[in-house]
C-alpha cells in the first residue's frame, strides 16, 4: 500500500505556514509517505483582496505565481526519488469561513478561472463537474464552519489532525455517511508537529492529478486516522 497526505500547507504560499515546502517533503519521506498534495490556501484573506487591490489581471497573475510558489518548491524537492507531489489548494469563498479542498487541477487552472476565490461554491463545483476535480469539504464543524450544501460536494474531511483546533471529526464522519459522501483524512500539516498525523492508503500511486481526483471521487483508497490532541 502506498500511502498519501492530502492537506499539506508550505511557508512559501501560506501566511500560517510554518515549513518551507522542501523541509515538509524531507519530513514526509522520512515517515515513510509515498506523496503529498500541496494544498495551500487561495482565497482573499490569504492572498489578495480585489476590492482592495483592483482586479486587473497582473494583479490576478501575481496571485497565481505566489500560490504556486510552494507547489513548485515541493515538486523539485521530490525531483529524483519515487516520492510523488500533486497539485491542490484550500479554497475559501468570501462570505463565510468554510474551506474546500481541491484536487484534480493543474498549473494552469488558477489563470483559466480569475479570482475564482471571490466567487461561490456552486460556481467551483459545475467547473469541478466540467473539469474532472474532486472536492471535499475541509473541516466542516470547526469553529466558525458548517456542513455545505452536499449537491456542491464530493467529499467531506472525516478527520483533521490540526492539534491547534478542535474540528470535531465524529461530527464530520457522521455527515459524510448521512449524505452519501466520500470521507476523506488530512494532517491539515503547518507546523513540525502536525507531522504525519492521518493518510490515505491506495494499492498504487495515481500517475496524474486528474487520477488522483478521480480516486478521491470513487472513494478508492483506505484511511489511516491518528491520534490528535484537540484544543480550541
Amino acid at each position: 500500500m502506498y500511502q498519501l497526505e492530502l492537506h499539506f500547507h508550505t511557508d512559501e504560499s501560506s501566511r500560517c505556514g510554518k515549513v518551507p515546502a522542501a523541509e515538509g517533503v524531507r519530513m514526509y519521506r522520512e515517515q515513510g509517505y509515498d506523496g503529498l498534495v500541496v494544498t495551500d490556501h487561495f482565497s482573499k484573506t490569504a492572498c489578495l483582496d480585489p476590492e482592495e487591490t483592483g482586479w486587473g489581471p497582473e494583479v490576478w497573475e501575481g496571485v497565481c505565481e505566489k500560490f504556486l510558489l510552494g507547489y513548485q518548491a515541493a515538486y523539485k524537492a521530490a525531483e529524483g526519488t519515487s516520492f510523488r507531489v500533486y497539485l491542490g489548494m484550500e479554497i475559501r469563498f468570501p462570505h463565510d469561513e468554510n474551506d474546500f479542498l481541491v484536487y484534480g487541477f493543474d498549473k494552469e487552472f488558477p489563470e483559466r478561472h480569475p479570482w475564482i476565490y471571490m466567487k461561490e461554491l456552486p460556481d467551483l463545483y459545475k467547473i469541478a463537474k466540467e473539469e474532472g476535480l474532486a472536492v471535499v469539504q475541509a473541516h466542516p464543524f470547526r469553529k466558525k464552519c458548517f456542513a455545505a450544501d452536499p449537491a456542491c460536494l464530493h467529499g467531506v474531511e472525516i478527520y483533521n489532525g490540526n492539534p491547534r483546533h478542535d474540528s470535531r471529526n465524529e461530527l464530520a464522519e457522521g455527515l459524510a455517511s448521512e449524505a452519501g459522501l466520500v470521507g476523506t483524512v488530512g494532517s491539515d500539516f503547518h507546523q513540525p508537529q502536525d507531522l504525519a498525523a492521518c493518510s490515505v492508503e491506495m494499492e498504487s500511486l495515481p500517475q496524474t492529478e486528474q487520477e488522483l481526483a478521480e480516486w478521491i471521487r470513487e472513494g478508492r483508497f483506505y484511511v489511516r486516522k491518528g491520534e490528535v490532541n484537540e484544543s480550541q
